[in-house]
This record gives structure tokens, C-alpha cells and sequence, in this order.
């Protein structure tokens, strides 16, 4: 989709690459709803939940985005939850994209990636057990294992799909060399990678390698974990156990740098007369429709807030005064500490 003419955000469903299934436009990403941003409220988290999957239309698959070591098993367990609870045909039309490989301490630190096969079987027997499925529907190692070869890592989850437990088999914050090889060992529905108005990297190598081997892409940190969001203020204390209050981007002078960029989305905003969160998810929709935003809302009201966005359309006007406020580029500080940089096969 190019800028230089009318777009509106979106249609009914997007597709998962060329060998992936269709889903609703807007995927929700569930880490939040128990890790790394505080404490969260479960009643609330699963309201969230229910509210996101009654949004789409009947037919219309949702798109559930967790890890198994999002607060050790926790949010695996939350969902189980959520999708017991929720209307059987809502129920029914969820789908489950869930990233393994992480490895813990008991304090909740993390010391590096397990892609070895052996515990790719491992991990998946935890997942589908914790979420009381019998298959998982798109399955991906959060971060690639410097030790272990790529291939041996997704020719064991191909394994998984042979035998029913894995449908689709998904990619992590990889680049264009190992997105090939990849490919090359088994079909790739999607690469899930962080893509935002501050966070274009992607567009270089990446994308257009995904796109050349019909590979989708689930785009988490559309708005930089709420920094572009238009909600999060100077003023703002974040309490223990928060990532942010480790972020380069949320520290001293780069908040402010990145605060001045999120004042100028909100004049465009504003003369849309749609709210800044709003407009920072349409411009990641407007970038084609092999694009499918994930949405971290932890409340029913930011739930909301976010699902507008798929109601306004994007003229080239629009998208120009949009990148002219948010030029590609133009935030201040890396996405993650730099020992978390060090595992982005992405940044290489």
C-alpha cells in the first residue's frame, strides 16, 4: 500500500502470510495482562479478553498473542480462563499464537533462548497443557538460539504440525537471512516483529523479504509499549517490576525527545478528531494488508480506543502529515537495554 494515494485501514480479516489462516485485523497481545508492566487487574484482563473476541464478526477468527514465560506460565493460564468463560462461539473462533524458548530464574530474570528440538517438544507438552488445548495455532521461539541452527529449531515445530499439536508455524524478531533459511525448512505463516512509527526498521530488508516469500507479519509495540499511545505523560512514575522504568527510550532526555514526536501526532490527531493511539494503530494498518497490529490492552477502555482505529481512513494527506510529525528515524534510544538488543537476530 503506498502513500500517494486514499487508503482506509482496513477490511474484515487479514491473512497470516500466503499458507496462514485469516484473521481478524487487530490481534491482542497479552503479556501485560500478567508481566513486565506492573501489576494488572485479572478480572479486568479477562473482561478485556471476552470484549476483544465478541468484537469480531461471527466467522471472523481472533488472534490471542501470549508466551509461555509471560509471568512463568501465568498468562497461558489467564487465557485457558478467558476462553472458558467466554460464549461458545467466541470460544470457537480463538486462536492462539504462543512464543516459547525463554529461559528464567526464579527472581525473574531471563538468561537466554532454548531452541534446541528436544525443548521445543518440551516447552510445547507445558503450553498446550497450561492452556487446556490440543493444538496451538501458530507456534514460534521467541528469540532465535545463537547455538542451535534455525532450521533444526522450525524442523522440530514442523514435526508438531505433522502430528496435530502445532497448526502453523511462526517466526520471532528475525532478519532476512534467517527468515529465508527458514522458509526453506518448512512454511512460515508469519514473522511476528515489533513495527511502529518510531520502530521502522523493518522496512529496509526485512519486510520486503516477508513479502517476497509470502510470509505475513504481526506487528507488536504499535504504540512503543503506550510511549506513543498520547497517554503516557512526563510526569509519569512507573512501579516495580515495570519494563519501561529499564527502556532507553522511556529514560531523561530521550522521554522527552520522544514526548515532543507524540505532541506533534496529537495535532494531527486532533484535526482528524481521533485520538493519537488511535492514529498510530491505522498508520501500522495503512502499511498493507498483510499487517496484523497487536494490541496490548490490559482494560475494556484502551480495548476500545484501540478497535476505533480500524474505523478511519488514511488519506496520502493524512500519512504525510503523519510521518512529517513522526519523521522514520526520529526516536530517541534503542527499543530494549542493550543486553536484550544483543538477542535480536532483527538488529544484526
Amino acid at each position: 500500500m503506498t502513500t500517494n494515494e486514499s487508503t482506509i485501514a482496513t477490511t474484515t480479516r487479514r491473512a497470516l502470510g500466503s499458507t496462514g489462516p485469516a484473521v481478524f485485523p487487530l490481534g491482542l497481545g497479552c503479556m501485560g495482562m500478567s508481566a513486565l508492566y506492573g501489576t494488572a487487574d485479572r478480572a479486568e484482563s479477562i473482561a478485556t479478553i471476552h470484549a476483544y473476541l465478541e468484537a469480531a464478526p461471527a466467522g471472523t477468527s481472533t488472534l490471542l498473542d501470549t508466551g509461555d514465560f509471560y509471568g512463568m506460565g501465568h498468562n497461558e493460564l489467564l487465557i485457558n480462563e478467558a476462553l472458558r468463560t467466554a460464549p461458545t462461539a467466541a470460544r470457537e473462533q480463538a486462536l492462539t499464537s504462543v512464543k516459547f524458548g525463554a529461559l528464567r530464574t526464579v527472581e525473574g530474570g531471563f538468561t537466554g533462548y532454548d531452541g534446541r528440538p528436544e525443548a521445543v517438544r518440551n516447552f510445547l507438552a507445558y503450553s498446550l497443557q497450561r492452556l487446556g488445548r490440543d493444538h496451538i495455532d501458530i507456534y514460534r521461539i521467541a528469540r532465535v538460539d545463537p547455538a542451535v541452527p534455525i532450521e533444526e529449531t522450525v524442523g522440530a515445530i514442523a514435526e508438531a504440525v505433522e502430528a496435530g499439536h502445532v497448526r502453523h508455524i511462526g517466526l520471532s524478531e528475525v532478519g532476512a537471512d534467517t527468515l529465508r533459511r527458514a522458509a526453506a525448512v518448512a512454511p512460515i505463516a508469519d514473522l511476528q516483529i515489533e513495527y511502529s512509527l518510531i520502530s521502522r526498521g523493518i522496512e529496509a530488508e526485512i519486510l520486503p523479504t516477508a513479502r517476497e516469500l509470502g510470509i505475513g507479519v504481526t506487528a507488536y509495540g504499535v504504540l512503543s509499549r503506550g510511549l506513543i499511545s498520547g497517554h503516557f505523560t512526563r510526569e509519569r512514575e512507573l512501579g516495580a517490576g515495570d519494563f519501561r522504568g529499564m527502556s532507553p527510550r522511556f529514560q531523561g532526555d530521550n522521554l522527552d525527545r520522544n514526548l515532543d514526536l507524540v505532541d506533534a501526532l496529537r495535532k494531527v490527531a486532533e484535526g482528524k478528531g481521533v485520538s493519537v493511539a488511535q492514529t498510530a494503530i491505522a498508520w501500522v494498518l495503512s502499511r498493507g494488508e498483510d499487517i496484523v497490529p497487536l494490541v496490548g490492552a490490559r482494560s475494556r477502555e484502551r480495548l476500545a480506543e484501540a478497535l476505533g482505529a480500524m474505523e478511519i481512513s488514511l488519506s496520502a494527506a493524512d500519512l504525510a502529515a503523519i510521518e512529517e510529525a513522526v519523521p522514520a528515524g526520529a526516536a530517541a534510544g534503542d527499543r530494549y537495554p542493550a543486553a536484550q538488543m544483543a538477542h535480536l537476530d532483527s538488529e544484526r
